[in-house]
């Protein structure tokens, strides 16, 4: 084991410990061996960040920048962000097993984000209302919400820390940060560009810890304005039981399990390639995975044929080595519920066509790109986000069978269509009940384009423009622009 890399939290532009001294530790999930410990915050800690946030918002020299100041800011960190980000991604590697070729090449992209956001700043402006009172001039202004409490998961921090910090600082907000328990070094790490940036004390604070007391007490905070949390169902239940104290704003991404439709008149090899890119990306630990696979009939047997070859020859290995194609999982509790619903799904009559095990040799938290045929939709393995690579196929006749089975599902958060038919793409993608759908591409995302689920995988929308208006609220101001005096008011005309 190597030396243990010790972190701090950011609050009020300071790097501190927990106040009582707390830590959990972090575990390279390619070893196994702990490599960082991170401050374990009290609910002192993160009243100290919420009220540091609120000040910064009402008197600090934040709250007196105008927006394209503000934007300069952004433009700078973003610039950061871009030249650290081979540092960025080779921390975020270690810390969740992803892909370093991946996460450096996702945190330099996702400086254009915060470019975007930038540019967002000075943009945003009310309106002048025709009202239909004489003598009144009434128009609307956007003012910042305050205080936003950002909660976000360790499989994509980066790219979720640009979504939701750059529409809120654009905006005015101050934000406090809460990295996943999981792996917080990235965020950390970045954490360090802030006040490079320009950016004020107090502005961005990094709390880290479990969901008690630490996220509880954020999400409950009664200076807390508005919650953005990216996240499982079970923890945004919480979350929704803590916003009722402070009355705050929410919006949650809440993942997916999301259907992957291949048509008979497709592109066979580009479904395939896009199809494994949607699963075994990022180990499949991304909430927008391919993971339920449709073929229609005519073509499942090609299809399947090229897409398990191919699959056979993924190169599993460290993560840090630019041959890797596919590194470990995050957590042993991801590693052991795959291998629970994977022997279930067969005692249900599923069948492995290739993977389904750890590989042979190799330590850490390993497990093999898998593809899994299920004779029903009713496997319990269709409809459960197992958050790994792990793919559940189903054979379809018709269209309107497809849609019935991509639709049973208690998740709405991405789709996937492949069709020559742009007839049927259309009627597909708005049929379809998710937020997003690709039509003959899978898994590409911009600072233009807005995200977001519907049913089970959450409500609100990030990034876009329209990202900006959701951390700011309305004000009406009336303007009585006449000189006489206002008439007695127990007088009714």
């Amino acid at each position: 084991m190597g030396d243990i890399k010790n972190y701090q939290m950011l609050i009020n532009g300071d790097w501190v410990d927990a106040s009582d001294g707390g830590t959990f530790d972090s575990v390279n999930p390619s070893t196994g061996e702990i490599w960082s410990r991170v401050p374990e915050a009290t609910e002192a800690d993160v009243n100290r960040a919420v009220v540091t946030a609120h000040e910064a918002f009402t008197k600090g020299p934040w709250a007196k920048m105008t927006p394209t100041e503000r934007g300069k800011c952004l433009r700078k960190l973003a610039d950061l962000l871009a030249d650290q980000s081979e540092g960025l991604g080779r921390t975020e590697s270690i810390d969740t097993g992803k892909m370093l070729k991946e996460t450096r090449w996702q945190a330099k992209y996702i400086a254009e984000f915060f470019h975007f956001f930038a540019g967002c700043a000075d943009k945003v402006s009310g309106e002048t209302l025709p009202i239909d009172k004489p003598d009144m001039f009434v128009f609307t202004k956007r003012e910042p919400l305050g205080v936003v409490a950002a909660v976000v998961p360790w499989n994509s921090q980066l790219f979720l820390v640009a979504v939701k910090l750059g529409p809120a600082l654009a905006a005015g907000n101050t934000v406090v940060l809460k990295a996943s328990e999981h792996a917080s070094g990235a965020m950390l790490e970045f954490g360090k560009l802030i006040e490079e940036a320009g950016i004020p004390p107090g502005v961005v604070n990094i709390v880290t810890g479990h969901g008690e007391p630490c996220g509880r007490a954020l999400t409950g905070h009664p200076l807390i304005a508005r919650v953005s949390f990216t996240g499982g169902p079970n923890a945004a239940r919480h979350v929704l039981e803590n916003v009722k104290r402070n009355f705050a704003e929410v919006s949650l991404e809440l993942g997916g399990k999301s259907p992957f439709i291949v048509f008979e008149d497709a592109n066979i090899e580009s479904a395939v390639n896009a199809s494994i890119a949607g699963i075994f990306g990022a180990t499949g630990q991304s909430c927008v995975a391919g993971s339920r696979l449709y073929l229609q009939e005519d073509i499942a047997d090609e299809f399947l044929e090229k897409m398990t070859a191919l699959t056979r020859q993924i190169v599993i290995g460290d993560p840090l080595a630019e041959e890797t194609q596919m590194g470990p999982l995050c957590t042993t509790g991801q590693l052991e519920n795959i291998q629970r619903e994977v022997a279930h799904a067969q005692e249900q009559g599923a069948t492995i066509l290739a993977g389904g095990k750890q590989p042979d040799g190799m330590g850490g938290l390993f497990y093999e790109p898998t593809i899994i045929e299920c004779p029903r939709q009713d496997l319990q393995i269709v409809d459960t986000e197992l958050f790994g690579p792990v793919l559940s196929v189903q054979r379809f006749k018709t269209e309107e069978e497809v849609l019935k089975l991509a639709n049973d599902s208690e998740h709405g958060l991405a789709a996937g269509i492949f069709t020559r038919d742009s007839a049927r793409s259309l009627r597909m993608a708005n049929a379809v009940q998710a937020g997003i759908v690709w039509v003959n591409t899978y898994r590409v995302v911009s600072p233009i384009a807005e995200f977001g689920g519907v049913k089970g995988s959450g409500y609100g929308r990030e990034s876009g423009f329209q990202a900006i208006y959701d951390y700011t609220r309305p004000k009406t101001i009336w303007v009585n622009t006449s000189d006489e005096p206002i008439s007695n008011p127990f007088v009714m005309r």
